[in-house]
């Protein structure tokens, strides 16, 4: 583990120094504790990201474009077709396996996650998303020809299509689609449907967790939570004349005759299923996204016949996320991606019931797809975020590339040794992989109050944990001296946001703490879960490519598809007996934009405070604060409150220019003011002495930082909190999760929050309990967008009816014109997966 915590000098009292320097902007020179071994390229090879995972994927690395999901390969072995569906622009590539080369492509408007050869080898069809059609390229010596459209439901319906396969003689192609919940099965040659078969409709039951049990597969009825069955990918099994269907959004195998698509039966497996792959001897395996587990079927009634634990140690929480198959020709080994591990298990199963592990292939970043040669000598991986993190250039700063498409994935070409050879081969890359899993963490000196262990004594009892959106650091804390920031990038400085700039000198400052996610939809459910499932991974960046696509919003609370294994935060408290409140996180905004306010989430029903706003950008902060302070006084009267509450604060991402709206400054100002009031009304009640406030924005999007763009703002307030301390060790959301789970006596939700980092360094075993008196504001906290410029007409299009439904780019460089003048020019950010500590940060002039 790496950890620096260095003190700022000693000073005179504590409040009004932290008032001398917001006003007057003053530094005081730090020592750093020595330097960091950041995260970054390693001198035996290995990428350390973020997370503090590390891989050094084998084979050769074919460069593809954004986020590849599926691959095929042809009956020749010669060419592998390649979908890219991802946040950029979509299309399929043709490989030359032999050659390591890209030696086609085309461009379509969108697909999703199907593609297949045709059994001759002349065409490809992949899906096509929301256009409702499938796209049938000819192939001429790995040369794709102009696409040919087949229909498979009207443009009006709400489908997405998504797995398609042939029957075995070529005839007749069977496609699965998302959100309309059926299969469809054309003829080939003519495109007419043959049959649609109609699955379960979406309904609104939705998984629910007891104190009693965990199991994901217990279901119980919640307002608004879509629990569909999410068709999602196809196999054809022509000896018994059926296709099987893995049901995404359930727990559940759909086997449909395929003469007339009746729905013949649904066979149980592990939770969010997603590929499917059969044997010669009829068994039909299924890797389950949700746990870490292949659930191997009869294809004859579909009774399970063994599990396969597809994680690096059984023991491991969920999190491997499984998401692809690939059989050897002769049905002994069993290939799995498992996608947030970075690696791909390999199984012996050639004795059915009795199949036992190999090892595994070390691969790259999100690996989504696993796929053979025919003749079994190469292994193809596709890894969707590639295999290295950059920082991106400045050579045209209005137009660089967002963080959701600068990461360009590629296809794992891992030459097979002979099987005399494979298993000293296996054993030297599974210790590839032993290398790179995250270290174990030291554990904190005697007597910090964050416990070493679940169920350690703690004098904390109350965490509240504020989610914030989309900040960079260098944003807000770039013009803190005592800090690594860069202050020519800092939109928000201490004028505008005195309350947090005075509540990270007065407590900790976290100049090094990165987010999880990317986007919102992501930042949300790694902020509440340590997790974000593979339906939200591979639905938000088809999401955000257009916004005139039909794929939906995934995250926080709208799909049980969503949901990971053990549920959030609030489901962990909730099997302790541990009292929690959720203020607008996870809450639903009703039409009419008024309470009472509601939550799809079981769990959240009674524990949600139907007056609190949810994301609404015309509501201010300091409304939703002062109504949890009315709370916290009707909690001081009855003598206890609830000891996790989640709170949302999202002002901070502002409206943009959109005339009449309230100004940037206007609306991080409000934010800002509202921590300030939300840490003076904690930090005056009776409930301080055993506190924790946490804030964390759910990601950074696409602001400047000259770090990385992942890097972000985050505060820790307690009476057990370091003062005026800066603590840099490198922290993610979930070492903020990890830091709160410990002090309430909480297991780890998943391998991310159980191998991170917990803060330790942010606090000390002596309290002071020394209060915060909240700042005023220092601007205009009315201040409006003006009508008629460019900006305003810009930003008047922008749909603000959830997070993130603008172009993150568009909307940044907007907020930077109404901060530093309509003529100046934003730098662009430094995106990377991994820290690396950048010095002599160079900024841009305003307009002046």
């Amino acid at each position: 583990m790496n950890r620096t915590s260095r003190p700022y000098p000693s000073r005179s009292p504590l409040i009004p120094l932290s008032i001398l320097l917001a006003a007057c902007g003053l530094g005081v020179a730090v020592a750093r504790a020595g330097t960091p071994i950041l995260p970054g390229r390693m001198a035996n090879g290995f990428e350390r990201l973020h997370n503090q995972t590390m891989i050094r994927p084998a084979g050769v690395q074919v460069p593809l474009g954004d986020f590849p999901v599926n691959v095929d390969v042809d009956a020749s072995g010669r060419y592998a077709a390649v979908l890219e569906a991802g946040a950029g622009p979509h299309g399929v590539e043709i490989v030359d396996i032999a050659s390591h080369k890209v030696v086609s492509h085309v461009t379509i408007d969108e697909g999703f996650g199907g593609i297949v050869f045709a059994p001759d080898g002349r065409s490809v069809v992949c899906s096509g998303g929301s256009s409702e059609q499938v796209y049938r390229f000819p192939v001429d010596d790995g040369v794709l020809g102009g696409p040919e459209a087949l229909r498979v439901g009207a443009a009006t319906d709400r489908g997405v299509v998504s797995g398609v396969t042939y029957s075995p003689d070529g005839a007749l192609l069977a496609v699965a689609r998302l959100f309309d919940n059926d299969v469809t099965c054309l003829n080939a040659r003519t495109g007419a449907v043959v049959w649609r078969a109609r699955l379960g409709p979406p309904t609104r039951t939705a998984w629910v967790t007891s104190k009693e049990s965990i199991s994901p597969n217990d279901v119980g009825r919640a307002p608004g939570l879509a629990e569909g069955d999410e068709p999602y990918r196809l196999v054809w099994d022509a000896a018994r004349g059926r296709i099987y269907a893995s049901l995404w959004g359930r727990s559940e195998v759909a086997v449909i005759d395929a003469k007339d698509g009746r729905v013949v039966a649904r066979w149980a497996c592990g939770l969010h299923p997603n590929e499917l792959a059969l044997s010669r001897d009829g068994r039909l395996f299924v890797s389950n996204g949700g746990l870490n587990s292949v659930s191997v079927l009869s294809a004859d009634d579909g009774h399970c016949l063994e599990t396969l634990s597809s994680s690096f140690d059984s023991r491991d929480l969920p999190g491997a996320t499984p998401d692809s198959l690939a059989l050897s020709a002769d049905g002994r080994r069993l290939y799995v991606a498992n996608a947030y591990n970075d690696d791909v298990a390999v199984f012996d199963v050639s004795k059915s019931g009795s199949s036992r592990p190999l090892g595994f292939v070390p691969a790259g970043w999100f690996p989504s797809c696993v796929r053979l040669t025919p003749d079994g000598g190469h292994l193809l991986v596709l890894n969707a975020r590639g295999v290295e993190a950059k920082a991106n250039g400045r050579s045209d700063p209005l137009h660089y590339p967002a963080i959701k498409t600068l990461y360009p994935g590629t296809l794992q070409i891992v030459p097979l040794p002979d099987e005399d050879d494979l298993s000293k081969q296996l054993a030297a890359w599974t210790e590839t992989v032993r290398e790179g899993r995250p270290e174990p963490v030291v554990k904190p000196a005697a007597g910090n109050p964050v416990p070493a262990e679940v169920g350690g004594a703690s004098p904390i009892r109350y965490v509240i944990y504020v989610i914030k959106e989309n900040r960079t650091y260098d944003q807000v804390f770039g013009d803190i001296r005592e800090g690594n920031g860069d202050p020519a990038l800092c939109l928000f400085p201490d004028k505008v946001t005195p309350n947090q700039h005075a509540l990270a000198r007065q407590f900790v400052l976290l100049d090094n703490f990165y987010a999880n996610a990317e986007v919102s939809p992501s930042g949300h459910e790694w902020s509440m879960g340590a997790y974000a499932s593979e339906f939200v991974e591979k639905t938000w960046p088809v999401d955000y490519k257009s916004w005139k696509s039909k794929v939906p919003y995934p995250a926080e609370g709208n799909f049980a598809a969503a949901i990971p294994g053990t549920g959030y935060l609030w489901n962990s408290a909730a099997r302790a007996g541990i009292t929690y409140r959720s203020y607008g996180e996870f809450a639903v905004l009703t039409g009419h934009a008024k309470p009472p306010f509601v939550s799809n989430l079981p769990v959240l029903q009674g524990h949600i405070d139907p007056d609190y706003h949810p994301w609404d950008i015309h509501y201010r902060d300091v409304d939703r604060v002062a109504r949890f302070v009315e709370e916290l006084h009707r909690y001081e009267k009855v003598g206890d409150m609830p000891r996790l509450q989640v709170m949302r604060l999202p002002q901070d991402h502002t409206a943009g220019a959109a005339p009449g709206d309230w100004t940037p400054t206007a609306m991080v100002a409000d934010n800002d003011l509202a921590v300030g009031r939300l840490v003076d009304a904690v930090s005056h009640s009776k409930f301080w002495p055993q506190t924790a406030i946490f804030v964390v924005e759910d990601d950074a999007q696409n602001g400047p930082d000259h770090v990385d763009a992942h890097r972000t703002t985050a505060l820790v307030v307690s009476p057990y909190t370091r003062r005026a301390a800066v603590d840099s060790t490198p922290y993610t959301t979930c070492s903020m999760l990890r830091t709160m789970e410990l002090i309430l006596g909480l297991p780890p939700m998943t391998q991310f929050d159980a191998s991170a980092t917990p803060m330790w360094a942010s606090f000390t075993p002596k309290p002071d309990l020394r209060p915060f008196v909240v700042l005023p504001e220092t601007v205009d906290m009315n201040a409006r967008n003006p009508n008629g410029t460019a900006d305003a007409k810009l930003s008047a299009t922008f749909d603000f009816s959830h997070e993130d439904a603008v172009d993150d780019i568009t909307l940044n460089q907007v907020v930077w014109h109404s901060v530093r003048g309509a003529h100046s020019v934003m730098p662009a950010p430094r995106h990377a997966a991994f820290v690396r500590e950048i010095t002599g940060g160079q900024g841009e002039n305003d307009d002046d």
